[in-house]
């Protein structure tokens, strides 16, 4: 059996900032060091301020791929 690689979920796409990282934040703040969180964030100033912010805090953007709508699905892994 495959592991999933994923440890959480989070769909901010409803969301605006500052909200959308605070969100981001909390979430990634319950995971341990390694473990992945998968986001889904509209493009714009959100998906900006998400990547951004989870860069200074010392997380890892491991991929940033555009789905349908302007909506984009981050796997950022806990530093």
């Amino acid at each position: 059996m495959i592991e999933d690689p994923i440890a959480a979920r989070l769909d901010i796409t409803l969301d605006v900032c500052p909200m959308t990282f605070v969100k981001t934040k909390l979430e990634l703040e319950d995971l341990e060091v390694g473990q992945v969180l998968e986001v889904h964030v509209r493009q714009g100033e959100s998906l900006d301020n998400v990547v951004r912010s989870s860069l200074e805090d010392g997380h890892v953007v491991l991929s940033n791929t555009e789905q349908d709508g302007g909506i984009h699905r981050l796997l950022i892994r806990r530093g």
